[in-house]
């Protein structure tokens, strides 16, 4: 068996990264639990450095300790990739229907999901036409108590995980609009329960409006919002209803029922 230095740096490296890899892939080659003396050898790294490196793991909950010493592929692994699935599937599903929802507006069509305390925006349909300049390119996050798809999120949340939200952000504001008081979000949320759709009244960015409507799965859970931007002056509230029916072919493209 090839040793290894057992001074492993007690900071993160591309070495400590290599060698976490190793040992998920030899992880993943056996459906059953594997004890530590054979993980090691597989990986061909000593059993201490293995140890270290597997706790950390399992805090993170990449790796499950069923017994000790013993220690298999963890939930985490299956939460992430059940993640990049949806986003993939809602991604493709949405795209052709992104497009002709643009082609009758003529302004931006947004695809946005949650990460955490954010909205990422995981598509677009946009073209020079429309006259706006997009600030927040594919891959751009933003607040959610700041934008239309994040506040479709957060009212889908109960009163006690919005007054977290609000707690581990301070609600912080872009623009003299941006909703920085609980009480207000608060009010703000219960419209968007009621009504169905979110707006974003130039709370992000100044002179820039946008109205948003969820994309549900198969099992009725929110997993994205379709929005459409506009500079504030040529929003027209006569898209929503075309906006709505897009959203929900998206859902029902991914196996949702009303």
């Amino acid at each position: 068996m090839r040793k290894i230095d057992l001074e492993t740096p007690s900071t993160p490296s591309v070495q400590v990264i290599e060698r976490m890899f190793t040992l998920l892939d030899v992880l993943a080659s056996r459906e059953q639990a594997m004890p530590l003396k054979e993980i090691s050898e597989k990986a061909g790294l000593h059993p201490s450095t293995t140890h270290r490196i597997l706790n950390d793991l399992a805090t993170g909950r990449f790796v499950d300790r069923p017994q000790a010493g013993n220690y298999r592929l963890g939930m985490r692994l299956l939460e992430l990739g059940n993640l990049v699935k949806n986003r993939l599937n809602v991604r493709d599903a949405a795209l052709e229907p992104m497009r002709e929802l643009h082609r009758i507006t003529q302004q931006p069509v947004n695809l946005s999901m949650r990460q955490g305390d954010e909205i990422v925006y995981v598509e677009r349909a946009y073209s020079e036409r429309s006259g706006m300049q997009v600030i927040r390119a594919i891959g751009g996050h933003a607040p959610l108590h700041l934008t239309s798809v994040g506040k479709l999120f957060l009212a889908a949340d109960d009163a006690q995980k919005i007054r977290m939200y609000a707690s581990r952000t301070g609600l912080s504001g872009h623009t003299k609009n941006s909703l920085t008081q609980l009480a207000n979000l608060e009010r703000e949320l219960a419209k968007v329960r009621r009504d169905a759709f979110a707006t974003d009244n130039e709370e992000l960015e100044l002179g820039v409006r946008c109205m948003a409507a969820g994309i549900y799965d198969d099992q009725g859970k929110l997993v994205a919002g379709l929005s459409i931007s506009a500079p504030a002056s040529r929003m027209e509230e006569a898209w929503l209803p075309k906006l709505r029916a897009t959203a929900e072919q998206i859902s029902r493209s991914l196996g949702y029922h009303r």
